[in-house]
Formats: structure tokens, C-alpha cells, sequence
């Protein structure tokens, strides 16, 4: 856990950030996820994440420092889940930004803006079982361990992951 939060803002995601995608679509980054994405692949995430503009259904955002770099990825989107419909939540931080609380300020600020939809009464994030440190995020932003849910992600590919949850 961190003393204090790190100072994060999140921005509007930009034709630009296809950069930030570029950066997370690495081995190492996406192990947890099934490995890298094709070209054409992230090409057609990044312009779903160009369109997802309406808050209340969701948005995509990068994760920006106080001195202008961008560090990472983090949205919200609504998705089906049990009896209705939530918000999901998922992020990236980059390598040489890790470690340092960003993931954690960030998911705190991203479930703010969700909140303030007014829309859905919880916000998810579903990690892989096996990943310490976004499991670790999902603790620290204050999410509450519901147990293991199967997800299918990438399509085609389900995941054992587990299932955090936060009041909104």
C-alpha cells in the first residue's frame, strides 16, 4: 500500500494513444490476457475506444502524469453480468510506471467517474486469478473479493479470473 495516492489524471482518449496500446501489447503486459494482440486487432480496439464517448455508457481513458506523460490505459463499460447489466472496469499500466501506486490512483478516480453516471449500483473488475498485482490494485482501490468467475477473454478464450466488485 502507498503512503499517498500518486497524482494521476485521466484524459479523453485520443488518436495519439494508439501509442499507449502499442506499449501494453507485449508479452509480458499480456500474459494475463491471452498474449499480444494482432495489428489489426489493436487497430479495431483502438477505434472502439475513439467511439466509446458516452459516459454513461462508458469511456476509455489514458492515464496521464502531472508532467504530461502518459503512463497507462483505464475505462469502464457496461457489460451483462448475472441478472443485469454493471460497469467493468480494466487498466494497463505501463512498465516503467508500475510499482508506484498509478494503477491503484487510477482505478479509485475511474470508479469516481463512474459513480457519477448514476447509472449502475456496481463497478466489477475481473483479473485473472493469477495476476498478484491487478488483484492487488482491485484490493487497494477499496473493490470487494466476490470469489472466481470464468470469463471469456479474448473471445474464444476463457479465463479463470476472479471477481471484484465496488459499490457505486
Amino acid at each position: 500500500m502507498h503512503d499517498s495516492a500518486p497524482a494521476i489524471r485521466l484524459e479523453a482518449w485520443t488518436q495519439a494513444d494508439l501509442n499507449l496500446l502499442r506499449g501494453a501489447n507485449t508479452p509480458e503486459m499480456t500474459a494475463h490476457l491471452g498474449g499480444p494482440e494482432t495489428e489489426a486487432r489493436l487497430l479495431d480496439r483502438h477505434h472502439r475506444y475513439l467511439q466509446l464517448k458516452e459516459p454513461g455508457a462508458g469511456q476509455m481513458l489514458a492515464v496521464v502524469l502531472p508532467d504530461g506523460r502518459r503512463a497507462g490505459i483505464i475505462g469502464y463499460w457496461e457489460r451483462p453480468w448475472q441478472h443485469g447489466l454493471v460497469y467493468e472496469s480494466g487498466w494497463h499500466v505501463l512498465p516503467d510506471f508500475q510499482r508506484r501506486g498509478i494503477a491503484t490512483a487510477a482505478a479509485r478516480a475511474i470508479a469516481a467517474l463512474a459513480r457519477a453516471q448514476h447509472r449502475h449500483v456496481h463497478l466489477h473488475a475481473f483479473p485473472a486469478a493469477d495476476h498478484p498485482a491487478s488483484n492487488a490494485v482491485c484490493r487497494e482501490a477499496g473493490f470487494t473479493l466476490l470469489g472466481e468467475a470464468d470469463i471469456e477473454y479474448p473471445p474464444g478464450n476463457i479465463m479463470r479470473c476472479n471477481d471484484w466488485r465496488l459499490g457505486l
